[in-house]
């Protein structure tokens, strides 16, 4: 967490440092900004070339980054349970709206869905075979004629032991 929040400041800081440039002072002073439109056009070239600096950033990042976000737990704590969490939330999704949520999933999102698919092949077979496996072990009640509340025990069986594999994954950090 820390080295993607150093990463986070770097790029920042570097942003920050390209866009000073649109910043000016006179002899007496007074600020000229250039446009936003300016600066952002500046800031996609630019940053678009980083790719290199992220990626060198991240390779070897992934201890670091379990370390400091199981350090973390206690502040996410607090943070989700803080009073003003719903506002904040709530505001942040009005901040960005309906429509720039559609626009981004649709332009973004779509074309990239069948490439995030097959690049979490492996991550989906890992994980779903435990849940599998536990169902496979199960035996369930007799089926009972259809409409019959007695079904609703076999559902039952494969709830309750699902909500046990998925308790006891998720404290055991898995």
């Amino acid at each position: 967490m820390l080295r993607r929040l150093y990463l986070m400041l770097q790029i920042a800081f570097l942003t920050l440092m390209v866009n000073l440039s649109f910043i000016h002072a006179d002899e007496a002073g007074a600020i000229t900004v250039k446009s936003a439109a300016d600066a952002a056009t500046k800031w996609t070239t630019n940053a678009s070339g980083a790719q290199a600096y992220y990626l060198a950033g991240v390779q070897n990042a992934g201890n670091t980054w379990q370390n400091n976000t199981i350090a973390a737990a206690p502040a996410y704590d607090a943070a989700v349970k803080s009073g003003t969490i719903k506002q904040m939330y709530a505001g942040g999704v009005k901040a960005a709206g309906a429509a720039k949520y559609q626009t981004k999933a649709a332009t973004l999102g779509a074309p990239r869905f069948s490439q995030g698919v097959q690049a979490g092949t492996s991550d989906y077979s890992t994980g779903v075979a435990p849940y599998l496996a536990v169902i496979a072990g199960l035996t369930l009640p007799a089926r009972a004629p259809r409409g019959s509340a007695a079904n609703m025990q076999r559902v039952a069986a494969i709830a309750t032991a699902l909500n046990a594999k998925r308790l006891a994954t998720k404290t055991a950090g898995g």
